[in-house]
């Protein structure tokens, strides 16, 4: 289920699109679709929300969303180049003028260095406006994919 505040967010990002007549779209590799979920929660979410695309797998983001692969072999899948690339490119697959996209490393392995567990890049597409934007989010597995579907939605609301 999801939670009564992520719900009230979702509520928040679809009064906001519909206003502005943008249709939304999600790419999501560590949420997992938890994005979408949030936002089918909300009754009446077919009126601004297309789809989305759980492209988990690096194939999956170049192959249906378009995420070059010189981008993955010099920025990694979790880049700002990266998730700016798979938020157009959820627009361009499903036909929306707006998009949130999300990489990240949820844990509790995967980490390194330079990119640790907690790391979540996302971006967000409304119309001509792209921006894109890292966190560091603590906790494990599961406060990190929920600490960046609430960021994920904060972000969309902004930019509406």
């Amino acid at each position: 289920m999801v939670p009564e505040d992520v719900c009230a967010l979702a509520a928040l990002v679809g009064e906001a699109a519909r206003r502005r007549k943008v249709m939304l779209a999600t790419a999501e590799s560590c949420t997992g679709g938890l994005v979408a979920g949030a936002l089918t929660a909300v009754a009446g979410s077919s009126d601004w929300f297309a789809g989305g695309v759980v492209a988990y797998a690096n194939a999956v983001k170049t192959t249906v969303l378009g995420v070059p692969q010189e981008v993955l072999a010099a920025h990694g899948a979790v880049s700002a180049e990266c998730v700016i690339a798979m938020a157009r490119g959820v627009c361009r697959v499903l036909g929306t003028s707006g998009a949130v996209a999300i990489s990240g490393i949820a844990g509790p392995g995967g980490g390194t260095p330079a990119k640790p567990v907690g790391l979540v890049w996302m971006a967000w597409v409304v119309e001509d406006t792209c921006a894109a934007r890292s966190f560091h989010f603590s906790g494990d597995r599961a406060a990190v994919r929920a600490a960046a579907v609430r960021a994920a939605l904060v972000g969309l609301g902004e930019r509406l």
